[in-house]
């Protein structure tokens, strides 16, 4: 089934991770229209390479105009004009920079098969658990609640603003049109009522001050505790779900909502804020002995800024951490001299904030903190924060153009570029800017989380693992010398990671039973509880009798897949994580021909296959192949492979061994629409052979010893054709053949 139909039958709460995701940039009119043709093109290879984006953003304006072209037809007038517009600002923002929309739909995409596999996933980590608890979603409501009530009372502040700037207003009118009288008129009984009655309207206007300023201060009260504590940690935990979707784990939301929050309280305390004002104003035309306003105003208009300002520091943040658009799964790994993207956000949403907020980037601003290696930030590292830099109207600012450069050392040599980069030390980009709005000026900094830098891709693995290791681990998300003393991670947390590693990078994530093998691999147990695995464990030491660590093993089987066998993957035909002992229980009561396939835990990067027969005396016997590596799945693919494979055994005719995909799934229907050609029909030479070549393709044989039940190893994949091959058939015996396939020469 395509991928867009399987996204439309998700359960509405998936449904809404997928909108969070389509917006300007790639709006989901074109995801649905063009479904089937934009799930054929290779965007992810077409964000690393400009020509190829290019064309296939031409392709994507032909696709657009085919549209248009249909519903011009159907007269479907709200279309037609959303897909000019659409077109239109595809043209205007990806003409110079094709490459970015490439990104930017490889993107979608690959958030598309992650959303799919969660929700195909019944296992439910503790990480996931704990960010999608119910208390934080109640938190969340009663955030906005409490908001809305605080926006609400300051309106009703401002009505009794208003009421007592006119009973002030009364009572001035009155007061002077006395003190304007003569002394013979202010003697009668009239004046002496007026006075009177001047007399109650102060007290009154003495009362609506005092009821006015307790009423702004327990707004005031009310607003501090919101701020400090419950929109505090709302905050907290949409970056902690940054954190964790930064390493493949659940799409984090929320930050519109927040900063709808931010916004109101931001348009409250401003009002607030003119609100003491104008007592100000009103307490100088009208004062008198015990007039609260001068006593109490100057405090509450101190608390007041003091809360702008806090809230304003609290808005500023990275809502896009640092990556590199070539690996746009592998955030805050940055590579020296190549080029990252960033995002940062305001969450208060004023308009005379427009292109008022310029943020300045830097690199490891508190060297102190650091080892002695320094980096510089290149491109433009100053930009203007606006409206327009995002699809929701948001106050943002992108760069796209950045890149770190290590500084020369103190000594004068090259510094420490090429192969001496410590993947395990952390560094920080930092932003800073400065608002200018009502009179205040407010100094705003935020960070990214700490990054990992590399010059040459071959390090990029290893500093992944410390990204995993840290945002797993870290309770403070700046603390640059986390790798001084790796705290460890608990098993289950690490093995759910795990999982989202697969769902992330390679669109399926693991099973329990796949979990289980990967918990023996890190434990070296057959049965393990939740206990903790050090950093070392993981990234350091080598397994036992192997020369690998548990996370080289790991990455080289994520690369594998995605290079290789990822349709495969994807569909469910690799059961992949496999112990031998769990393989031969699995299929000893299957029918002959039953295969699985699992990588191999001795190579790097390999996958094999084992299927079972029985001997003639009924003896099980299990045959594993060699397992195949990048190298050799570059010249063939794997499911060609599984369909063309032959073995020869005794005096027996070559043929294929494999008949069912475990449990018992006929292999043609598994794999049918994975093979890249039908099999090549023999021909033989014949006299007008000469005038052209025969067609010829890779035959993956085996030879396997009819004296043995162990596991084999088959020979490698021959370049025979089909011709030749039968030729050999008809003129060589099969023990003749057998011979040939045992010489050292075929060997590779």
């Amino acid at each position: 089934m395509a991928q867009w139909n399987q996204v439309q039958q998700l359960e509405i709460k998936f449904l809404e991770q997928v909108d969070q995701f389509y917006d300007d940039n790639f709006p989901m009119e074109i995801r649905h229209l063009l479904a089937q043709w934009i799930e054929n093109q290779d965007w992810e290879a077409a964000s690393n390479n400009e020509s190829m984006a290019t064309i296939l953003l031409q392709n994507l304006l032909i696709q657009l105009d085919d549209q248009l072209g249909r519903v011009s037809k159907e007269k479907n007038l709200l279309l037609i004009h959303n897909l000019k517009r659409i077109r239109k600002v595809l043209q205007g923002k990806f003409h110079g920079n094709p490459m970015h929309v490439a990104v930017v739909i490889s993107n979608c995409l690959r958030e598309e098969r992650r959303i799919l596999a969660a929700a195909n996933m019944p296992v439910q980590g503790p990480l996931e658990k704990a960010l999608q608890s119910s208390s934080v979603s109640e938190r969340q409501r009663s955030v906005e609640h409490k908001v809305a009530a605080i926006k609400n009372s300051v309106q009703i502040t401002e009505q009794d603003t208003k009421y007592l700037e006119d009973l002030q207003d009364e009572f001035d009118y009155r007061y002077k049109t006395i003190q304007m009288m003569d002394q013979g008129d202010k003697n009668n009984a009239l004046v002496s009522q007026e006075v009177l009655t001047l007399q109650e309207m102060l007290n009154s206007l003495d009362f609506k001050r005092k009821e006015a300023l307790s009423k702004l201060t327990q707004i005031v009260s009310e607003t501090d505790l919101l701020v400090s504590s419950m929109l505090a940690e709302e905050l907290q935990d949409w970056k902690r779900r940054q954190q964790v979707a930064c390493i493949g784990g659940p799409l984090h939301s929320g930050l519109d909502q927040l900063q709808n929050c931010f916004t109101l309280l931001a348009e409250s305390l401003f009002q607030l804020k003119r609100q003491l004002e104008k007592l100000e104003e009103q307490s100088s035309k009208v004062t008198y002995e015990g007039d609260p306003i001068p006593v109490q105003r100057p405090h509450l208009l101190e608390r007041v800024t003091f809360l702008i300002y806090s809230l304003f520091k609290s808005s500023f943040v990275v809502e896009r951490q640092p990556c590199m658009p070539t690996h746009p799964q592998r955030p805050m790994v940055l590579k020296t001299l190549i080029q990252f993207t960033v995002k940062l956000r305001l969450l208060i949403k004023l308009p005379e904030l427009n292109y008022q907020v310029k943020v300045k980037a830097s690199i490891d601003k508190n060297v102190s903190t650091l080892s002695n290696r320094r980096f510089v930030l290149c491109g433009t590292h100053v930009k203007a924060m606006s409206i327009e830099e995002s699809s929701n109207g948001s106050l943002s600012v992108e760069f796209r153009h950045l890149q770190p450069k290590e500084m020369k050392s103190t000594a004068g040599s090259k510094g420490n570029e090429g192969c001496h980069m410590v993947t395990e030390e952390l560094h920080s980009i930092t932003f800073e800017a400065q608002i200018c709005l009502y009179g205040l000026t407010i100094d705003l900094e935020t960070s990214s989380l700490p990054v990992v830098m590399i010059s040459n891709v071959s390090q990029l693995p290893n500093a992944w693992a410390s990204i995993i290791w840290y945002n797993v681990s870290a309770s403070d998300s700046q603390n640059l010398v986390f790798f001084n003393n790796p705290p460890p991670a608990t098993l289950s947390q690490l093995l759910e990671v795990m999982s989202w590693q697969f769902s992330s990078y390679v669109g399926r994530g693991l099973n329990s039973e796949q979990l289980s093998m990967l918990a023996e691999k890190l434990t070296a147990q057959s049965s393990y509880s939740d206990g903790h695995l050090t950093w070392s464990k993981f990234c350091k030491e080598h397994l036992p009798g192997k020369p690998f660590t548990f996370w080289t093993w790991l990455e080289a089987i994520l690369d594998l897949i995605k290079k290789h066998i990822l349709p495969l993957w994807i569909d469910g035909c690799v059961m992949g994580f496999v112990s031998k002992e769990k393989e031969r229980l699995l299929l000893k009561d299957k029918m002959p021909g039953t295969f699985l396939l699992r990588f191999s835990e001795s190579h790097l990067g390999g996958i094999t296959f084992t299927w079972v027969d029985h001997a003639e005396s009924g003896e099980v016997r299990f045959h594993s192949v060699e397992p195949y590596n990048k190298g050799r799945l570059s010249a063939l693919p794997f499911a060609d492979i599984l369909r063309d494979y032959k073995v020869i055994m005794a005096e027996n005719v070559p043929e294929n061994p494999l008949k069912y995909l475990y449990p018992d799934i006929p292999k043609d229907k598994a794999f049918g629409k994975h093979y890249s050609s039908q099999p090549c029909e023999v021909s033989r030479p014949t006299e007008k052979g000469n005038k052209g070549y025969v067609p010829s393709v890779f035959i993956p044989i085996s030879t396997i010893r009819s004296d043995s039940t162990e596991p084999q190893s088959p020979s490698d994949l021959l370049p025979m054709s089909p011709s030749v091959y039968a030729v050999l058939r008809e003129n060589l015996s099969p023990t003749t053949i057998e011979t040939a396939m045992k010489s050292p020469y075929s060997a590779e």
